[in-house]
């Protein structure tokens, strides 16, 4: 998630704006890489103990940062915001982070990367239902297809009876709509507050419910076994790709525009099944690669059918982790 700014600003020189580009380059390559480095780590340590483990760290750092933003002094926020703050923490980390950690379980890394590029549909879909934006044709068309690809890139899993890969690609969809509907919800608040006091309530409400719940799980898992291999994965996972991704993709969004940076995220699937097809032997039929390749075109469709008008859709591709 990160500040929506519609267009950069004038006083960025042209080479802020190049550094700008590599960095969100950078910062997709990252977020796509990690859904086969979870998938790797998850080979010794379960999904709870990773998010339990992932759960102490992240809100400390968010805390730390926030703190050293406001000279050290905690914020006061209106209570009717810390509650809104409150339920997107639970929505958006206790909720849609414990579901992609599974559903990459579960799944595959190049899948759950397919999926999760779905959410600006679901963006479309929650603003056509509150009301906030109608949907054009081509919109719909372009909903249609990306779900019709979706159905493709399923059916030999749903064919071959493989129901916890499907059941695993089934919560990463719900998941999607969970990260759309906090985006959604979430930006005026970060208009009023500002990212990093937005990202550290929100890690800190979601936060405990993901600790308890993960405990048993860590508990009994194998620490004594993880070597500097396992600890760089699961560090990396938590501070450099969920924490520190989403702070430079924050500065890029600033810098460039979030109309101009969202169309990067559709990079992440391909650089999701690169790294997983190189890391893991991952392999990908033609009608997986079809699916795929329809799936995309969906959502870029929808989320560009209407020409000259900024598509609301786009502010969700400037996402959490």
């Amino acid at each position: 998630m990160s500040t929506p700014t519609d267009h950069p600003a004038t006083s960025h020189q042209p080479s802020h704006q190049q550094l700008a580009l590599l960095a969100g380059l950078a910062v997709v390559a990252v977020w796509g890489a990690n859904f086969a480095v979870q998938k790797a780590l998850f080979g010794l340590l379960p999904p709870g103990a990773f998010l339990f483990a992932r759960y102490l760290l992240m809100p400390l750092a968010g805390a730390l940062l926030l703190l050293h933003a406001n000279g050290w002094r905690w914020p006061r926020l209106p209570r009717r915001d810390l509650v809104q703050l409150a339920w997107l923490g639970i929505l958006g980390h206790t909720l849609h982070v414990s579901m992609v950690t599974f559903g990459i379980h579960w799944s595959t890394a190049f899948s759950s990367a397919l999926i999760m590029a779905c959410s600006p549909v679901f963006t479309l879909l929650i603003l056509h239902w509150a009301g906030i934006e109608a949907l054009s044709r081509g919109q719909v068309a372009g909903v249609a297809l990306a779900c019709a690809g979706v159905l493709i890139f399923l059916s030999d899993k749903l064919l071959g009876g493989n129901f916890a890969a499907t059941g695993g690609d089934l919560m990463m969809l719900l998941a999607a709509s969970f990260f759309s509907y906090y985006t959604v919800m979430s930006k005026p608040l970060i208009q009023r507050h500002g990212g990093k006091a937005v990202m550290a309530h929100c890690l800190l409400a979601g936060s405990p419910l993901i600790v308890l719940g993960g405990l048993p799980a860590a508990l009994d898992a194998p620490w004594a076994q993880m070597g500097a291999y396992h600890w760089g994965l699961l560090l990396w996972a938590s501070l450099v790709s969920a924490f520190l991704g989403w702070l430079v993709w924050g500065w890029v969004n600033e810098t460039r525009g979030v109309a101009r940076t969202a169309p990067l995220q559709y990079l992440m699937p391909l650089v999701a099944g690169v790294v997983a097809w190189w890391a893991t032997g991952e392999r990908f039929t033609g009608l997986k690669i079809g699916g795929a390749l329809l799936t995309l075109a969906g959502v870029a469709w929808a989320q560009y059918a209407v020409a000259g008008r900024r598509s609301a859709a786009q502010d969700a591709a400037a996402g959490l982790d």
